[in-house]
Order: C-alpha cells, then sequence, then structure tokens
C-alpha cells in the first residue's frame, strides 16, 4: 500500500485551484486535503452583514482590522491551516495581513460559520484548535439556528441569541451588535423584481 505524503503549504497554495470549487471550500489538516460542503446564501448575508460591522467599528475606533477567508497556519510539519470566515487582528502594523493568503500571525479574534452540517460536526474541534494556537476569543455564528457561541481560553461558553447583544470585549472594545442584525437579509434581496 503506498502512502501519500503530505501536502505542504506551499504544495496546498500553488494546487488549490485545481481542488473542487477552486479550493474555496478547502483546507489543510496535518498535510492531507479535507474538502467542506459549499454553504448556502445564509452563510454570505452573515458575511454581508458581519462585514459591514467591522468596518464600521474599524473605523470608529481605528483598532485594527477585519481579514475574510485568510488561512491561518495553526501548526507547521505537517501544516495545518483553517479558513474561517473571518478574523480581527489588533496588533501589529494596520492591514498587515489584508493581501496574504496565509499568515502565522494571530488574531485577536476568529469568526467561524456552521452553515454546513459538516461544519456544524467539525466546531468543536475547531474552536479548540484555534484557542490552543492562541486566539482570544472565537465566535461561532449558526445561521439556522441564528445563534452566536463566544469561547475563550479560561471561561464557560456563552451563547448568544437573537435577543442578545455581541460584544467584543475585552478583545474589540466598544463593539456592539445586536444579534439579529447578523442574520438580516439586504434590502436588495428582500426588495420585488421589476418585470418590463
Amino acid at each position: 500500500m503506498t502512502t501519500i505524503p503530505p501536502w505542504t503549504l506551499d504544495e496546498f497554495l500553488e494546487r488549490r485551484f485545481e481542488l473542487p470549487e477552486a479550493g474555496q471550500w478547502s483546507e489543510l489538516i496535518d498535510g492531507e486535503v479535507v474538502h467542506f460542503q459549499p454553504p448556502d446564501i445564509d452563510h454570505g448575508t452573515v458575511v454581508l452583514n458581519l462585514s459591514k460591522a467591522f468596518s464600521k467599528f474599524a473605523h470608529a475606533t481605528e483598532l485594527g482590522y477585519a481579514c475574510f477567508d485568510l488561512g491561518l497556519r495553526l501548526r507547521s510539519g505537517p501544516d495545518t491551516i483553517q479558513f474561517p470566515a473571518a478574523c480581527y487582528f489588533v496588533e501589529g502594523p494596520r492591514f498587515a495581513e489584508a493581501d496574504k493568503e496565509v499568515t502565522d500571525v494571530v488574531p485577536a479574534v476568529v469568526v467561524e460559520l456552521t452553515s454546513t452540517s459538516d461544519r456544524v460536526a467539525q466546531s468543536t474541534l475547531r474552536t479548540a484548535a484555534y484557542l490552543r494556537w492562541g486566539v482570544s476569543a472565537v465566535w461561532t455564528i449558526n445561521p439556522r439556528e441564528r445563534t452566536v457561541t463566544i469561547a475563550h481560553p479560561s471561561d464557560v461558553e456563552r451563547r448568544l441569541t437573537t435577543a442578545d447583544w455581541l460584544e467584543g470585549a475585552p478583545q474589540l472594545p466598544q463593539f456592539r451588535l445586536p444579534v439579529a442584525d447578523l442574520f438580516v437579509e439586504p434590502e436588495w434581496w428582500l426588495r420585488p423584481t421589476k418585470r418590463g
């Protein structure tokens, strides 16, 4: 039986576009390529709303910046690269990680979306991996249940519903967002289509 050698970070980035869905939903776990199910439109809605909230916060406070679909290398030899929906950096030069495909720099906050059944199944393991790596807070957003679970290294997980506010302190002081706002469909989506 032939053993397939583990992929390295460089091999993954070089061959990523040959993978299903051009590698958009693929990751590297201990050198092995893992494919996730493509998410539905609810995933995009949450990302859009979160990007607006992060942008507003960053402009108002001038504290850090958000990155979306940035690969985080949690481990080397064999390499593990996970792609959370978003992450927020508060240290280092502003936007230093923004144009990278993958980074070794640990963000303050990682945002996961459990928008597919395989991501739900892997959620606990993924959160634990981020916290071991040094991330201060992991926000796991579940679009179907409309909840946010917040995990810290030395604290009990908290589960928020649409009746609650998502607060970023202490990592993102002054960040406050109604959880319900994460799931609001954009106006252009709700607007009826004109027929000529």
